[in-house]
């Protein structure tokens, strides 16, 4: 990308630094849409790892390569912003599991959940976040245990264990995703899609084909109604709460007024 990019993206001239982040917007946007769950969270994680790296550039010393730094950067913001999430299989549980010489799966209904990209995305969204990037570095990037350790400054034989561990996960995920499939079966769209348009549907702003289907998901949908019922009962009594009395009293409004008067006199005159 050339220096008229940078400065076309973000309105300034580029310095040397600048222009290597720059470059590598597209594999950031890459590695974030392995460490996250969806397009819009992908997008977040690239512009706050870049807003990042623009506020510790002077940090970066150039003992590891810019798009080293940056991975590592979009790492530790990944991880504080992962939770450990209802729908997540537990470590210990799973692993018990798999010591029991009598638990197995159907290698071909894991195949046929695993063929499925989005089937795919749901059992991957069940591994705990250091074990889901771990495998998808592995096995979806291409990456050597070595550099997954040296990305994310682990050992190498953590790095190997995360890998194992996430594969095992991973396993039993799809196994458990082919039982809540059939659960489902007949349900018009998926949970989560149908759940990320809930909001525009209560604000009356989503598209009329859109809603029918919505509607016709909470129709079938044996998990999705309590949720959205209890939305709406939120919602209502958010509305309820009203404070009557609007007068501002004057102990913050001479602390406001003292604010902006002390902006005012930083500005200087004519500023």
């Amino acid at each position: 990308m050339p220096h008229e990019a940078h400065q076309e993206l973000t309105g300034q001239p580029a310095d040397d630094l600048s222009q290597a982040i720059t470059e590598l917007v597209p594999d950031l946007l890459t590695f974030a849409r392995r460490l996250t769950v969806g397009r819009h969270a992908a997008d977040d994680l690239v512009h706050d790892t870049v807003v990042r790296s623009l506020q510790a550039r002077s940090s970066f010393r150039g003992e590891a390569s810019v798009r080293t730094w940056l991975h590592r950067i979009m790492w530790n913001l990944a991880v504080d912003r992962s939770r450990q999430g209802s729908r997540e299989l537990l470590v210990d549980e799973v692993e018990d599991r798999w010591r029991d010489d009598t638990y197995t799966v159907d290698p071909v209904v894991v195949s046929e959940q695993a063929a499925d990209a989005d089937r795919l995305r749901d059992a991957l969204v069940r591994l705990p976040f250091i074990y889901r990037s771990a495998v998808v570095l592995h096995d979806s990037l291409g990456w050597t245990h070595a550099e997954i350790a040296d990305r994310l400054e682990i050992s190498v034989g953590n790095a190997k264990q995360r890998v194992h561990r996430g594969r095992m996960l991973l396993t039993s995920a799809l196994a458990e995703e082919a039982g809540r499939q059939a659960a489902l079966k007949g349900v018009v769209m998926k949970c989560w899609d149908a759940r990320e348009q809930v909001g525009d549907y209560l604000d009356g702003t989503l598209p009329a084909p859109a809603a029918s289907k919505l509607e016709a998901h909470l129709a079938a949908c044996p998990t999705c109604p309590p949720l959205y019922a209890s939305l709406v009962g939120a919602t209502a009594a958010l509305g309820t709460i009203r404070d009557s009395d609007t007068t501002v009293p004057p102990a913050l409004a001479t602390k406001v007024a003292a604010a902006l008067a002390g902006a005012a006199t930083r500005r200087g005159p004519g500023s």
